[in-house]
């Protein structure tokens, strides 16, 4: 009979290399299903193993298979104002007024995309997301300054994965659809209210609008 004594201590335990191969990205960001298909691939047949180990990190695996993307957040970022959080789970953010509104305003898109039906990628010229924000900003600004803001919203909000500019088409903006996972469907029921709050918003005066 072996003894405990017998087991060599010393010997290191092989990693699992195909489960880190999923873990690791997933700590860096976002996977998307349309990215990387073969570790999406893996992330379902190892899902379990993966939401095992992100738990003893105080994590947790938030997976969507219809609209093929994963991601992992921090426990404690449960009650949190969705917003806040981002989809780069770990650090906590608080975001500026032109970027919380611009995003409840391309989810607010995304949501009147779907409704339509057709397409499932909703892409958007830049300058129509400027004439959507546009409005909700303080009028006689200078131009010039109003479409840097817009841009550097724009800058962070891609930053924190909710967009992506097409490659070779600067001009042109996907919307991602991780934005659901973070500005919900409650969330959005109060789109109005929340559209009032910063409309008194613009009344006060503020220093900038530093993404």
């Amino acid at each position: 009979m072996m003894n405990v004594t017998d087991i060599d201590s010393s010997r290191p335990v092989r990693p699992d290399r195909e489960l880190s191969s999923v873990v690791v990205p997933l700590l860096k960001g976002v996977l998307y299903r349309e990215e990387n298909p073969g570790l999406w691939g893996l992330l379902l047949n190892r899902q379990a193993g993966v939401r095992d180990y992100v738990a003893v990190l105080g994590l947790e695996l938030m997976l969507d298979e219809a609209e093929g993307y994963a991601f992992l957040r921090s426990r404690q970022d449960d009650d949190e104002d969705s917003l806040a959080a981002g989809p780069r789970l770990v650090v906590r953010r608080q975001l500026s007024y032109p970027v919380s509104l611009l995003l409840a305003l391309l989810r607010k898109k995304l949501a009147e995309f779907d409704a339509a039906g057709g397409d499932t990628r909703l892409i958007l010229p830049r300058d129509e997301v400027v004439e959507m924000i546009r409005i909700f900003l303080p009028a006689g600004s200078n131009e010039v300054k109003l479409i840097d803001q817009i841009d550097a919203a724009l800058n962070k909000i891609a930053e924190l994965g909710f967009i992506r500019r097409l490659r070779g088409q600067g001009q042109m903006i996907e919307v991602r659809r991780i934005i659901k996972a973070f500005v919900d469907a409650q969330w959005l029921a109060d789109f109005n209210e929340r559209l009032a709050e910063y409309r008194q918003q613009i009344a006060k005066p503020r220093e900038g609008m530093d993404g």
